[in-house]
């Protein structure tokens, strides 16, 4: 057998998906099973974007633009102006989806053994991203009784080092759902000019917070920081388009987009089909947005009501994204997650959780703990919360 690379044997599984055959199994004995585990929204694409896709006068489709054609990255620009965000076309690099968009800038700006600091619990691919570029993850946990705020700046500060290059950041978070405050980002962006790092912000479900008394605060707000900040950016949650596979880096750093220029050639260009429809979309009235927005938020609430009255359960009211966290009263929760897909179901249905664990590089954090996606319709999140209900009693009783 010749011999794989020690990269690929390390590189971690993704909790999101590693229970995917457990739930495969479930399907082929007649279990219908509830996806809780991935952020996979369930609300139509605008129609804008799906028409883009269908009336068109293509005979082929050939390569595009390596940064992404001007007129998306145009439009990309007017969107960003309603959020009082100023950027310029050549600000903009198309790519893959979101995490093409973090594969680039880690590649871009880490040597192998450099490191990038993240408050944890993190989207759990951060991990395999960084492994894939050489980069060392160097976790600063955030904690439950919190909901998750940003641990305190000293102790961020105290893990940058000669090898750190920059501090990662989701806002508003996942898989936490919460979303950091101005001071927070500020503090966070001061630091990086302070240590000369990159901020990098994943801000795609910058329109996603649930109370009026919270607004979202971009990483590109402060122009003090240009280049240090580096924004990371998709269409999937926000217009349900997470197959177009649309994302895109902006930073004002001239030199640093210029040599991310230089993977975007290696990968030619941006989907053709995915960008139109991306384009698309961003034709779509502001009530596409509006609706969606208040949709996700009674979504929250219901499952908030629901899950509040099982017994020996905690849960992190989530402000923003569409994850929660629940602490469960057991001590493996990926375990209790298995069982729920291999031995239980009610009434023919069984739930699908997304283990917490994964979600941390410091061992032994989040063994209680699942993500859950507030993505179904609210009936069938009353529905699941019943059923794990059901089916922690059942686990506890074995």
């Amino acid at each position: 057998m010749p011999t794989l690379s020690h990269k690929v044997k390390v590189l971690p599984n993704s909790p999101i998906r590693k229970l995917v055959r457990y739930a495969d199994t479930a399907k082929s004995n007649g279990i219908e099973v509830l996806h809780l585990n991935i952020g996979q929204p369930d609300i139509p694409a605008p129609k804008e974007a799906l028409e883009a896709t269908q009336n068109h006068s293509l005979d082929l489709l050939s390569y595009g633009v390596s940064q992404g054609s001007f007129s998306y990255r145009e439009k990309l620009c007017a969107y960003y102006k309603k959020h009082s965000i100023a950027i310029e076309p050549q600000d903009i690099l198309v790519t893959t989806g979101a995490s093409e968009a973090l594969v680039f800038i880690l590649n871009t700006v880490c040597d192998a053994g450099d490191e990038i600091i993240v408050p944890e619990p993190f989207y759990a691919n951060y991990s395999g991203f960084a492994e894939a570029a050489g980069a060392v993850v160097i976790p600063v946990v955030s904690c439950f009784e919190d909901n998750f705020k940003l641990p305190p700046i000293a102790t961020i500060e105290a893990k940058i080092n000669a090898k750190t290059r920059a501090i990662l950041l989701c806002n508003p978070n996942n898989p936490t759902g919460y979303v950091y405050t101005q001071q927070e980002v500020e503090a966070l962006g001061n630091m990086a000019v302070k240590h000369d790092v990159f901020l990098i912000v994943d801000e795609v479900y910058r329109e996603f917070i649930y109370e009026p008394h919270i607004t979202h605060y971009s990483v590109l707000k402060n122009e003090a920081w240009q280049d240090h900040a580096v924004l990371i950016d998709s269409v999937s949650k926000r217009y349900s388009l997470c197959g177009a596979r649309v994302g895109c880096i902006i930073s004002k750093n001239k030199s640093l987009i210029r040599h991310l220029l230089k993977f975007a050639h290696l990968r030619l260009s941006p989907p053709a089909l995915g960008l139109a429809a991306s384009e698309g979309a961003l034709s779509a009235p502001d009530t596409y947005l509006k609706n969606a927005i208040a949709e996700y938020t009674h979504r929250r609430d219901v499952l908030m009501a629901a899950l509040k009255k099982i017994l020996g359960i905690r849960v992190s009211c989530p402000t923003g994204a569409f994850y929660c966290i629940v602490k469960l009263p057991v001590s493996d929760a990926e375990d209790f997650s298995r069982f729920l897909l291999s031995d239980f179901s009610e009434g023919g249905q069984t739930v699908m959780l997304a283990p917490l664990a994964g979600f941390y590089a410091t061992p032994g954090y989040g063994r209680d703990e699942v993500r859950i996606a507030f993505i179904l319709e609210a009936a069938k999140l009353e529905r699941a919360a019943f059923i794990l209900e059901k089916a922690l009693q059942q686990y506890g009783s074995l």
